[in-house]
């Protein structure tokens, strides 16, 4: 069954080592089999980075989630706090598990949704674990490389 959407990168953000502030950037560099240049993963100084995984290339959450913690939980949260690295709009993330789809020209592959942890609770000091439980963004694999710029659109491949 194909899955039709047609969603927009929003915002891009990176941070170069593990709880440091997420930096915001205007285009971005994603390198196949690796990721985002500059990025905390990539460079394998990320908190995880102990534990590596192909699907923790490039990190994706969408608005909605955070317009819900608001609503629901009276919780804000900033994109850039998400610790994700790309914020999007109008994208199903937990129905691209086990799918491709493009952001601009490149080509990602959706492994797994993400898991809350209490390492993002502690880090922000706000009640995030039990309002981000299968919300909490996609984990994906770069298939094939390229630039991309808030506003490029997000496709299924």
């Amino acid at each position: 069954m194909a899955l039709l959407f047609q969603g927009t990168l929003l915002s891009i953000f990176i941070a170069e080592a593990a709880s440091v502030e997420m930096e915001q950037l205007d285009a971005a560099s994603l390198v196949a089999g690796h990721g985002i240049e500059g990025d905390r993963y990539a460079n394998g100084r990320g908190t995880y980075s102990n534990k590596p995984h192909a699907d923790r290339q490039v990190t994706l959450i969408e608005e909605e989630t955070l317009a819900a913690l608001k609503r629901d939980h009276d919780i804000d949260l900033a994109p850039e706090e998400t610790r994700r690295n790309l914020l999007v709009r109008e994208v199903p993330l937990n129905h691209l598990v086990g799918r491709q789809f493009r952001v601009g020209s490149v080509l990602l592959y959706g492994g797994r949704l993400n898991v809350p942890c209490k390492y993002l609770d502690e880090l922000l000091g706000k009640p995030l674990f039990g309002p981000l439980t299968n919300r909490s963004g996609l984990n994906c694999r770069i298939i094939e490389g390229g630039t991309i710029r808030p506003g490029d659109s997000i496709v299924p491949a």
